[in-house]
């Protein structure tokens, strides 16, 4: 039995997987980068900020504690934004 409300598509059907993948959750590629270079932009300035503790300088707690703070939301972040197996 064949719908005959839906018109006859030439895409690959690989294409076409891809395509409604991709539709089903936009700029996931993009957005993955994003947080990629911000999370190892909190663990650098983290990693600086207890090196410069164990250094002997002293650090403000308020930056040490926003640090802590961007490394757990963006860490959190790409975690959930990570590939499912049950997507693929």
């Amino acid at each position: 039995m064949t719908n005959t409300n839906m018109p006859e598509s030439n895409l690959d059907p690989n294409l076409r997987a891809r395509l409604l993948k991709e539709s089903k959750n936009p700029y996931r590629g993009l957005r993955r980068a994003v947080w990629i270079a911000l999370f190892g932009s909190a663990a650098l300035g983290f990693f600086i900020m207890v090196t410069n503790m164990i250094g002997g300088d002293t650090v403000s707690s308020n930056d040490l504690a926003i640090q802590t703070t961007a490394l757990l939301i963006l860490g959190f972040l790409l975690f959930k934004d990570r590939t499912k197996q049950s997507d693929d």
